[in-house]
């Protein structure tokens, strides 16, 4: 089998985890990312419980390529594209106000919805395989560290993962930055 064929049966055994309503495990930019359907409730719930994560934080939408955002930035006015065109793809998640789109889970407590387009290739090719975003939080239990392997993923998450797409992390020294994209405001650097 060459690496080709394997990447792809890997992508194709992640995206059908995805569309069976599991949550995933795949490197990212900095550390190892959990990811679930963000229009599937029974996913988004699942994840929640495997991190055992308050529902009121929301979740991060991550897309590897900002036309698979389109639906959660249509009606965003004009200006306010600019600051997200120009920070992606890379390691910059954004606040954008929720135009209806993003599921309750998704979003939390607030009015907005949380996107990032990544620059890790195996992200890329991951949501390309998927055909949209996927979510993406840190592969860890709520305030423990996230993990930085497949291995750590496999040892705290166990069988709550229902696939481990192998991979390479990216060389970002830190999770993304998070901005409000109105306001301007950092909230995490």
């Amino acid at each position: 089998m060459t690496d080709t064929s394997s990447l792809d049966a890997a992508l194709k055994t992640a995206v059908d985890a995805l569309e069976a309503g599991g949550v995933i495990a795949y490197p990212t930019e900095a550390v190892w990312g959990l990811g679930c359907d963000p229009d599937n409730e029974q996913a988004l719930t699942a994840l929640l419980r495997l991190k055992e994560r308050d529902p009121a934080k929301g979740l991060i939408l991550i897309a590897g390529d900002i036309a698979e955002l389109a639906p959660w930035l249509e009606g965003l006015p004009a200006e306010l594209h600019a600051p997200l065109v120009a920070s992606w793809p890379g390691p910059n998640t954004w606040l954008v106000p929720d135009n209806g789109r993003s599921h309750p889970l998704l979003r939390g407590a607030h009015r907005s919805v949380a996107l990032r387009v990544s620059d890790h290739p195996l992200v890329a090719r991951l949501c390309a395989a998927y055909g949209g975003p996927i979510v993406s939080t840190s592969a860890n239990r709520a305030g423990e560290p996230p993990a930085l392997s497949a291995a750590a993923v496999r040892d705290t998450l166990g069988n709550g993962v229902a696939a481990v797409l192998e991979g390479a992390l990216g060389d970002h020294p830190k999770p993304s930055t998070i901005r409000d994209l109105v306001s301007g405001r950092v909230l995490r650097d």
